[in-house]
């Protein structure tokens, strides 16, 4: 095992606790969100891992509410900012204020602290603004601190980060730099509903109804469950795997296959390696287990690896994109033998 820290007995009652907390959450959820379980899914795995996501879909498919939603049902203190090309970094991040002390007449500088200081902060339609305002975000999400003016501000855990982007608007946006991408734990693509599910949101969502949602654990839950993700052990031919699956994207490789050599111009650095085995722990202890398998690391993949793949003009000219490319390695990549 490559673990420091082993299990004890109240980790495997905690790892319980996931699972059960993971069906109470989904049932809480189904009571606003109809369906886009693989998307809850995703959310909650990138939740327990301490990690972000990057969210992409139309638009009317209940990004934002599926976000406050879950934001309510953990107590967790969200806030919302809808990303324009006149936002500024201050609008996200807060500003330094001249204040007049009314009984002696000095001025001093006061900080007014911004959006981003909540546990679950919605950067609604990220590639509506400009590089310098996206960029607010980074220090936030890799660093969980704010600076400003000389001082650095600690954001309160948990800190989660979620991010929409629509795909089929591209007048007037910019897309998000690859460094920053790449901050994302996760890619979540949320899909148009089934027919059946459809006919389900009409019908709740033009009557009277109103449902109570009751809150399922709170922040310190979260923190407590995040750091018995990090615990669950990971076979080392299990690592291997995930290693060898983003060493595969990366087209100066030798383990590159040829046959996706000429799709790729840029493949995934070693965060997707960490974030498919973080992945992998969160989806495992969320269904009630105590280690990953490579089941686990393929189940990740595709939401680790989608936007960490550059395809290259030979690939958009044969309509391949990194999804495809995720699968056909899956296909060809060999579990690595047990040690």
């Amino acid at each position: 095992m490559y673990e420091s820290m082993e299990m004890n007995n109240n980790d495997l009652e905690a790892v319980e606790f996931i699972k059960e907390a993971r069906e109470t959450l989904i049932s809480e959820i189904e009571q606003i969100i109809v369906g886009q379980h693989k998307v809850i899914d995703q959310l909650l795995m990138a939740l327990f891992s301490r990690g972000h996501c990057l969210l992409i879909g139309v638009p009317g498919l209940a990004k934002t509410l599926l976000i406050s939603t879950l934001a309510k049902i953990l107590d967790l203190e969200f806030n919302r900012i809808q990303f324009t090309p006149d936002l500024m970094p201050s609008d996200i991040i807060g500003t330094e204020i001249i204040q007049d002390d009314a009984s002696t007449g000095e001025r001093s500088m006061r900080f007014l602290r911004g959006p981003v200081f909540a546990n679950v902060v919605l950067a609604d339609e990220i590639n509506r603004t400009p590089p310098k305002t996206q960029a607010a975000l980074l220090q936030s999400m890799q660093e969980y601190k704010v600076s400003v003016g000389g001082v650095t501000y600690d954001l309160e855990q948990p800190f989660f980060v979620l991010a929409t982007q629509n795909p089929i608007e591209l007048e007037g946006t910019y897309p998000l730099p690859e460094a920053q991408l790449d901050r994302f734990m996760f890619n979540v693509y949320v899909d148009y509903p089934e027919a059946d599910e459809e006919v389900e949101i009409v019908l709740s969502t033009t009557s009277a109804r109103e449902p109570q949602l009751k809150t399922v654990m709170s922040g310190a839950d979260i923190l407590r469950l995040q750091e018995i993700v990090r615990k669950v052990p990971a076979a080392e031919n299990v690592v291997k795997y995930a290693v060898k699956l983003v060493r595969s994207t990366r087209p100066n490789d030798e383990t590159c296959p040829d046959s996706i050599k000429g799709w790729i111009s840029w493949g995934a650095g070693p965060r997707a390696s960490q974030y498919l085995v973080l992945g992998a722990k969160a989806r495992a202890v969320m269904h009630g287990r105590y280690h990953i398998s490579c089941d686990d690391i393929r189940a990740v993949s595709k939401p680790v690896l989608r936007h960490r793949i550059l395809t290259s003009f030979n690939a958009e000219a044969d309509g391949v994109d990194s999804l495809q490319i995720v699968d056909e390695l899956l296909k060809i990549v060999e579990v690595p033998e047990p040690s």
